[in-house]
């Protein structure tokens, strides 16, 4: 199968009378096929995706096609989608199958995008591995010993691996930009508000927002601004306009560009890692950019405030599985506790479990305020703090994350599992847009990016901004 770098570039072969969607898909599938070993797809579409092809490439000769025809697309197992199971990789939700269409989903399928299949991923979308799926791990398709980064992995390496041109993850607190530095390709979590989050199993929901990968910087902006823009399902998305489609052209002359000393003297660091984000500051400095140190003392804030409070979010919307109403119930069960009692400990895993007990613990009557309610105010220090140096900066640059892929079962200490985060959780917990590029390959052939964040709402800019930081890395994308 050739291989396309961009939807346009599949669009272009198709008019062109190169190729089909039908035969795109049929091409997909049989690598999809192929490499099964990766574990990235739980579930695929075919018969489903090729019948919409057919109709889409009779779209293409009547010249009344939607902006994403001929992109194959795949969904992250906490994206609903009617008609199809939806499980969050969970024991507890294992064949499911969903009553109503997400948003986001809807308006891929209104733009003509053909969906693929269901990715695998960290069981109701937490973890930083891959792990943690009832379903088995994800490979790197790069390194199949290492981890291709969670939640979002099998999203991940479905784009990776060319099983599909894009895909659809969600970044709580990095589950969409890290696995994209671990893989090597584009991953992009808009403003929260920006994509609705009707239709995606919740795990954190005043942290969750939909987010994409990408081969190209210009696909990450062609699906955002088709997905975003109000919904009446959801009131957290913001009634601003949608995203631009294209990428405004722009130059980092004069741009101001702020990076954290802090983000860099942390100790998980690697040195390749450090050493090539700092050639990148200068390589933006040498096009003009004014690149200079900020101050920002609070990342050894970040990681508690988040866990404190998405564990908090997430034992309330996890309550709802509980054997009664739907999902998973124990054989074992003889009464109401234990129909509980059972259902939820043989159906969850026990990251999950780890995460709601926490959640309950902070929760608590006596612990609220100390935990809960701080990490509320950790929240807003830090976004007001943020809000002061985008009043003097354009963007900021940091890595996206400490190390390249690390290796299956490395990370034992569920600590150090969390601080793979150390740099992605500030988005979320203050809504801010963030995208990772690929940097630079490092000695051990692994890839690793870097992460641009800008003002929320402001993707237009992140989008041009990306593509002229793009220029000046080891591995440019366009």
């Amino acid at each position: 199968m050739k291989t396309y770098p961009s939807i346009a570039a599949i669009q272009a072969a198709v008019r062109a009378g190169e190729t089909t969607c039908v035969a795109t898909v049929q091409a997909y599938l049989d690598r999809i096929q192929a490499h099964q070993n990766l574990n990235a797809f739980l579930e695929t579409f075919d018969q489903e995706a090729l019948t919409r092809a057919a109709q889409i490439d009779a779209k293409i000769k009547a010249g009344n096609a939607g902006a994403l025809a001929g992109a194959v697309i795949a969904i992250k197992d906490v994206l609903c989608y009617e008609g199809h199971k939806v499980s969050a990789s969970s024991k507890i939700l294992e064949n499911f199958e969903s009553l109503f269409t997400a948003t986001c989903v809807q308006r891929l399928l209104d733009a003509d995008a053909i969906l693929i299949g269901r990715t695998n991923c960290d069981e109701f979308a937490m973890g930083s591995s891959n792990e943690n799926s009832a379903f088995g791990k994800v490979l790197n398709a790069q390194d199949p010993t290492k981890v291709p980064g969670g939640s979002s992995g099998g999203s991940a390496v479905a784009v990776q691996a060319d099983l599909c041109i894009a895909s659809l993850g969600t970044d709580t607190g990095g589950s969409v930009r890290q696995p994209a530095s671990f893989c090597g390709i584009v991953g992009m979590k808009p403003t929260y508000g920006r994509i609705s989050r009707n239709g995606v199993i919740a795990y954190a929901s005043s942290f969750d927002q939909v987010g994409v990968f990408t081969k190209s910087i210009a696909d990450a902006a062609l699906l955002i601004h088709v997905m975003s823009g109000a919904d009446e399902m959801d009131s957290t998305t913001s009634e601003k306009n949608a995203s631009p489609a294209t990428i405004r052209a722009t130059s980092l002359n004069q741009k101001r560009i702020a990076y954290f000393p802090s983000f860099l003297d942390t100790p998980g660091i690697d040195n390749e890692i450090k050493a090539a984000f700092n050639q990148l500051l200068e390589s933006a400095k040498a096009a003009g950019a004014i690149v200079e140190p900020v101050v920002f003392d609070k990342l050894d804030y970040l990681i508690p405030a988040y866990y404190v409070l998405t564990t908090a979010e997430a034992s309330s919307n996890l309550a709802r599985y509980d054997g009664v109403h739907y999902g998973y119930r124990s054989p074992q069960a003889v009464d109401l506790e234990s129909v509980y009692r059972k259902s939820r400990s043989e159906g969850f895993g026990a990251e999950v479990k780890r995460r709601i007990m926490l959640g309950t613990f902070v929760l608590s009557e006596g612990f609220y305020d100390a935990y809960y309610t701080q990490a509320q105010r950790v929240r807003r220090i830090v976004k007001d703090e943020m809000d002061a140096i985008f009043d003097k900066y354009d963007l900021i640059l940091t890595p996206t994350t400490p190390t390249t892929a690390f290796g299956f079962g490395d990370k034992k200490d569920p600590i150090a599992m969390y601080l793979n985060d150390i740099y992605t959780v500030l988005c979320n917990l203050v809504g801010l847009p963030g995208i990772s590029i690929p940097l630079a390959n490092h000695s051990n052939g692994l890839p690793f990016g870097v992460q641009l964040i800008t003002q929320r709402f402001q993707e237009e800019q992140l989008f041009a901004f990306s593509q002229a930081i793009s220029n000046c890395t080891q591995t440019p994308v366009t």
